[in-house]
């Protein structure tokens, strides 16, 4: 089968596309033909090592795990003989976590993946983008314990898990605040965000406005502004925080802060809930740019950029 190696940490240009043989599944495993998948934040920070400590946990000259991608939409063709909830020709979406594999035509997963059916009213693509941020913006959403009528910034709302957060925030009934660029304001509008804040523009520090929650998405605001703009007993959620914020962090929550980061869970119950929203109407996917397996380091360099709207999607199986 065609898939793409990491042959090292760097450029996107180490990423290779080869030929190795297809999977065979385990008793418990499904065999998962993979129509699309797409280029998160996760792919880029393992294939870049950035930060470095991704070489202690991956590999430290290269990716022990060569191919990349964590999520995926596409069809069961095998399933091992212990499998009871899923057959051949079942459709399904998810996340392959910290196995990666999803730049490939085939992955053998677990039964008890963090994997469901996925929703006849999207494509492959669309499916195949929702896992990473839906997943990531859910664990601390729900860790944050958000309820109705709180007060909710999500700051880099226009990214992959951002864009998520809004629309998780506002399913619990949430008044969210969405700051983004002045080209994503219209985008925030369209999935539920209540107010919109052009950072470009509007100067965070001179906003008076504290909030019940606020949701750092990009590790772009500074550690001390988001306390500011906490209210007396609210909780920061640092989804994609660096070493020296985290450390920062451990002292905040010394000093009586609510702080919450480090690592998310998946599950299969969480891409469930998530599904029943998309079959209500209640979240929708966000996506920016298609490319096609072979343009794989192409649409890494374009992730690099860092001013994605959402997601990026990626077929593997062309029109799907």
């Amino acid at each position: 089968m065609k898939a793409v190696y990491c042959t090292a940490y760097g450029t996107p240009g180490v990423l290779k596309m080869v030929e190795i043989p297809k999977p065979i599944p385990r008793a418990n495993e499904l065999l998962i033909r993979i129509h699309a998948t797409a280029v998160n934040s996760g792919d880029v920070r393992i294939r870049k090592a950035d930060p470095w400590a991704v070489r202690l946990f991956f590999g430290l000259s290269k990716p022990r795990k060569p191919v990349l991608g964590g999520v995926f939409s596409g069809e069961v063709v095998e399933v091992g003989s212990a499998v009871s909830k899923y057959k051949a020709g079942d459709v399904v979406f998810g996340s392959t976590g910290m196995e990666f594999g999803a730049y490939a035509e085939f992955k053998t997963l677990a039964e008890a993946a963090t994997i469901t059916f996925k929703p006849e009213s999207l494509s492959h693509l669309e499916a195949a983008i929702i896992p990473f941020g839906a997943m990531t913006a859910l664990d601390f959403i729900r860790k944050a314990n958000i309820r109705p009528g709180q007060k909710v910034l999500v700051y880099g709302a226009s990214g992959a898990v951002g864009s998520a957060a809004v629309q998780l925030a506002k399913f619990y009934g949430a008044e969210v605040t969405a700051v983004c660029s002045g080209a994503n304001m219209e985008l925030m509008q369209k999935i539920g965000a209540d107010k919109v804040l052009n950072y470009q523009r509007e100067d965070l520090a001179l906003n008076k406005e504290q909030y019940d929650v606020i949701y750092e998405a990009v590790n772009q605001l500074g550690f001390s502004e988001s306390i500011r703009h906490l209210k007396k007993g609210g909780i920061l959620i640092l989804g994609a925080a660096d070493f020296s914020k985290m450390i920062r962090a451990g002292f905040a929550r010394m000093a009586g802060k609510k702080v919450i980061t480090g690592v998310i869970k998946e599950s299969a119950e969480g891409m469930e809930f998530v599904r029943e929203l998309i079959d209500q109407g209640k979240y929708q996917p966000v996506l920016d740019r298609v490319y096609t397996l072979d343009q794989i380091a192409e649409a890494h360099e374009y992730v690099d950029l860092g001013h994605k709207k959402g997601n990026v999607g990626i077929e593997v199986i062309t029109n799907s």
